[in-house]
């Protein structure tokens, strides 16, 4: 049995607070440095995952013990450093490959620089992220009663790893496709890149991007929240596949006619035990989990999506791998709750109305 790791760190100090409360007296500017010297920590065992095959694996969480702003700000090797730490903690544990949760899937080279250092397979999981984005998008808005093939959708982060598959992918089956990003000469090497009959436009205003796209996949490595309540048309649909998430908690306050669900989350064959509460219900993960352990389950201990030019063929591939063990979309989630019919249905209206006066720019 091929055994698997995946990587996870706190958001910010808030999650370590929760975990360890005496932290709860430690400003940041005190608590984050002491994070630095503490050893990555195992923090559970992973059991129960059975595909319908035959084939079984289980693994462990591993703590990354940094928080989102020092994986971004901290000095790049010093955070490469820390990961590795993780990376050799999965194989002494006896893992055959690690996935990379979060933020420690975006340094050192997305994946690449990692990998160079250990002895195991190292993987980010974006290919199923992608594939589990880009299907969790157009199942939600057909719900709602959108039709993508007329529709417009946006991608905040387009020229992040995750970002330009998606786009990729869109290409041919949206009307038009809105990339988004900070820097214009990406963008444009980007649109140029991507054979689709979708018209496309590149923008690095995010707000003026939104108010012209109805669906809207968020992909962003943004520290803060960068959908604001009032960014979003009425009965748009966004997939929001950041984490920390791009969008505000508050578009789910003051917006019931809209409807956000959180990208990748999947259903786990087998009883599944995760021995951690991640938010989620009972035997289900984030599609860059499930890679891992799809991975683990056809025995693959080489690395896998690596890198900021993810391959389409990899993205089927893993799709066709996840059916195959039995993994599968398991319904839609909105800020840790379960997406229900009421749901759908009240934003179906909105969308009714406001799709007859959705101007499609030239």
């Amino acid at each position: 049995m091929t055994k698997f790791a995946f990587i996870l760190h706190a958001l910010s100090t808030a999650d370590i607070a929760r975990r360890y409360p005496l932290t709860r007296c430690l400003p940041d500017a005190i608590l984050e440095p002491l994070l630095r010297h503490i050893s990555p920590r195992l923090i559970s065992e992973i059991t129960g995952i059975t595909s319908p095959t035959g084939a079984e694996t289980g693994g462990w969480f591993v703590g990354c013990t940094l928080t989102s702003r020092q994986l971004l700000n901290d000095p790049p090797e010093r955070s490469t450093r820390k990961i590795i730490e993780c990376c050799n903690l999965a194989a002494e544990l006896g893992a055959g490959i690690v996935g990379l949760g979060a933020l420690t899937a975006v340094v050192g080279d997305k994946g690449i620089s990692i990998a160079d250092e250990v002895d195991i397979g190292v993987t980010t999981g974006n290919s199923y992220t992608v594939a589990t984005a880009v299907d969790g998008l157009l199942g939600a808005a057909a719900l709602v009663g959108h039709e993508p093939r007329t529709s417009t959708v946006a991608i905040l982060g387009a020229t992040g790893a995750i970002g330009k598959v998606c786009a990729k992918l869109l290409a041919d089956q949206v009307a038009r496709l809105v990339l988004v990003g900070r820097r214009r000469d990406a963008l444009e090497q980007l649109a140029a890149d991507i054979d689709g009959s979708a018209t496309i436009q590149v923008s690095t205003d995010i707000s003026a991007a939104l108010s012209i796209s109805p669906l809207v996949i968020a992909v962003t490595s943004a520290l803060e929240t960068v959908v604001e309540p009032y960014d979003l048309l009425p009965g748009a649909v966004v997939c929001d596949v950041a984490r920390p998430r791009d969008v505000s908690k508050q578009v789910a306050e003051k917006r019931a006619d809209v409807l956000v669900i959180e990208g990748g989350m999947v259903a786990v064959p087998g009883d599944v035990q995760f021995n951690l509460d991640f938010g989620f219900p009972p035997r289900t993960a984030y599609a860059c989990m499930a890679e891992t352990m799809i991975l683990a389950l056809e025995g693959h201990t080489a690395d896998y999506s690596l890198g900021g030019d993810l391959s389409i063929d990899r993205v089927r591939e893993i799709a066709a791998l996840a059916d195959k063990h039995g993994f599968k979309l398991a319904g839609f989630r909105s800020f840790e709750r379960a997406v229900d019919d009421q749901t759908i249905d009240r934003v179906r209206e909105f969308a009714a109305e406001a799709m007859a006066s959705y101007h499609q720019p030239d």
